[in-house]
């Protein structure tokens, strides 16, 4: 046999064995012990998805991916004319490419994240032709490319961002028109774009596909503000809820506090009723509201409550606007009592120079709040040059440092209370003398006098203008041929 033959056995033989490994659909079958992603019985193949195959879920109930990493190249929730349903609790979910949820016409796919992390490398789509609905309660969807919703033109998709945080590359609602409908209602939760996207989203919002609690409260709408180089959409309710909806106290007695609207009859009081439970069941259904009442009918902005460590406690307020027997209730509100990590204050950024170009040593003045002991410890996170910077007694909240190269330093102070850390960094940007210190400052301004640029309006500044001293740079003739 030839060697160019062998060759291109070798070759078909090589290809071959390429074609057995790429993607594969794997069909979601619930046919284990439980309903976890993790348990390989639960898939049509009997063992787990890899990041190189396509799941497919299509029935429920659907797997519940909780506190163990997942990962699928494409993956679909809801096909055909089947419905499907996911839920993420905790752990990661890792998608190559992309996630579809409600994909071909007639499919409906659900999603409901509670908690953990999905980083998608491509494009989310929150149905395509079908229907879809993403229930954001929790946690972080991180896209790479584009969060989609309503992506085709015959799709349906509702997100309700009720909390947690989904980041993305670009963002789009109804890209294709036709008989599509998107709609997203911003809770407590955080949609963050990357660049300036406020005429494309103040556009979905004009259009009313974007609102906040249902329409009870304007959204917020930033660009390089809350987070730089990003576009950020959030909302608070009217009744500017306090604790924060979905936010972290410390446990004990906590202040629940609301803001009153404005009552159908100027100087009518308004009333209200408060419920406040650790069972969000209790307050959903309501068949026992007198069980979890703390204000009946009265005209009050706050309520004190007493909480326990590590508990979630819900609570709604109605007010009574004008008919006092037909109360408008609220959304219902949630907080999670536990001890808080320090807050922990680095201190201001500092801009400074080598004394002599040789070394600068200064103090590190950093503030912690926190109830109980707490421990801390300074890291240098960059430096210009190896060992440039010695920090003194790094395991002391306030300590001084010693730079001895130009460039920029970023340090880091954490606070550990014996549960949770508390961290903030700070910026010292080091020049070899202060002339340049100060002409690094945004807002600098040179002196007219300052021909040299060094910072001095001396005798050399005035030696420059002596020698071009009645110096005659203008035009000298009429006509100019260029």
């Amino acid at each position: 046999m030839s060697t160019k033959m062998i060759y291109l056995i070798a070759f078909v033989v090589v290809l071959s064995l390429v074609g057995d490994v790429q993607a594969a659909d794997v069909n979601w079958s619930d046919a284990g012990p439980d309903h976890l992603w993790s348990t390989p019985a639960n898939w049509a193949t009997n063992t787990l998805p890899t990041s190189a195959d396509n799941p497919r879920i299509s029935m429920l109930p659907g797997p519940t991916i909780a506190n163990e990493g997942a990962v699928a190249n494409q993956l679909r929730v809801g096909l055909g004319n089947q419905i499907g349903a996911l839920v993420v609790d905790g752990g990661t979910l890792t998608t190559t490419d992309w996630i579809n949820v409600g994909g071909p016409a007639d499919s409906d796919g659900t999603l409901n994240m509670n908690g953990g992390t999905i980083t998608v490398g491509t494009i989310f789509k929150v149905a395509a032709n079908g229907l879809a609905t993403l229930n954001m309660n929790g946690g972080n969807i991180a896209v790479q490319g584009a969060f989609s919703i309503a992506f085709e033109a015959m799709g349906t998709g509702h997100v309700n961002l009720d909390g947690g945080t989904i980041t993305a590359n670009n963002f789009t609602m109804r890209p294709a028109l036709g008989s599509s409908v998107g709609t997203m209602d911003v809770g407590a939760g955080t949609l963050i774009v990357n660049g300036d996207k406020l005429s494309l989203v103040q556009g979905y919002i004009d259009n009313g596909w974007i609102t906040a609690y249902d329409g009870n409260r304007t959204l917020q709408l930033d660009y390089d503000v809350t987070n730089q180089g990003k576009t950020t959409l959030s909302a608070t309710h009217m009744l500017n809820p306090n604790p924060a909806d979905r936010g972290n106290v410390g446990p004990g007695e906590v202040e629940l506090s609301w803001t009153l609207p404005d009552p159908c009859v100027p100087g009518q009081p308004v009333l209200v009723d408060v419920y406040f439970t650790d069972d969000l069941q209790l307050l959903e259904w309501f068949t026992d509201p007198a069980a979890i009442q703390i204000v009946s009918k009265q005209n009050v902005t706050s309520v004190v409550v007493q909480t326990r460590p590590k508990t979630r406690y819900y609570w709604a307020v109605d007010t009574y606007i004008g008919d006092p027997n037909d109360p408008v209730f609220g959304p219902i509100f949630s907080f999670y009592a536990d001890n808080l990590p320090p807050d922990v204050d680095a201190g201001a950024n500092v801009v400074t120079w080598l004394a002599e170009g040789i070394v600068r040593t200064g103090n590190l003045d950093a503030t912690v709040t926190e109830d109980d002991t707490y421990t801390v410890q300074w890291t240098v996170v960059s430096e210009p040059s190896p060992g440039a910077a010695v920090i003194q007694t790094a395991t002391a909240e306030d300590t001084s440092i010693t730079l001895t190269a130009v460039g920029r330093y970023v340090l880091q102070l954490e606070a550990f209370d014996g549960e949770y850390t508390g961290s903030d960094t700070i910026t010292i940007d080091v020049y070899n003398d202060s002339c340049e210190a100060a002409q690094s400052l945004p807002d600098y301004e040179p002196s007219p006098g300052d021909l040299n640029g060094d910072c001095i309006v001396d005798d050399l500044d005035l030696a420059i203008l002596q020698e071009d001293w009645l110096k005659d740079t203008s035009l000298i003739e009429r006509w100019l041929q260029l």
